[in-house]
């Protein structure tokens, strides 16, 4: 059964940036709600230095695609 509800504005935006195509409201809030978070798996070496090393880089290439997404958002605006 489905159930509604409220969210604030600025949630909704970020939600809506999050969606993905085809992808409902429902299915963007349970694919967050899954992500295990830093904090859950801190100090329970469930993660290795191989494993962390990759995930630094990821970091890294997201940096630097919101560097270039930001500028090319800036460059449009002008």
């Amino acid at each position: 059964m489905a159930k509604n509800i409220a969210v604030s504005d600025d949630v909704y935006e970020l939600l809506s940036r999050l969606k993905l195509p085809n992808e409902s409201f429902s299915d963007v809030i349970r694919r967050l709600a899954k992500k295990p978070r830093l904090g859950e798996i801190a100090g329970s070496k469930t993660v290795t230095k191989e494993q962390w090393a990759k995930v630094k880089e990821i970091f890294t290439r997201q940096e630097q695609y919101d560097i270039r997404r930001k500028k090319s958002l800036l460059e449009e605006i002008r």
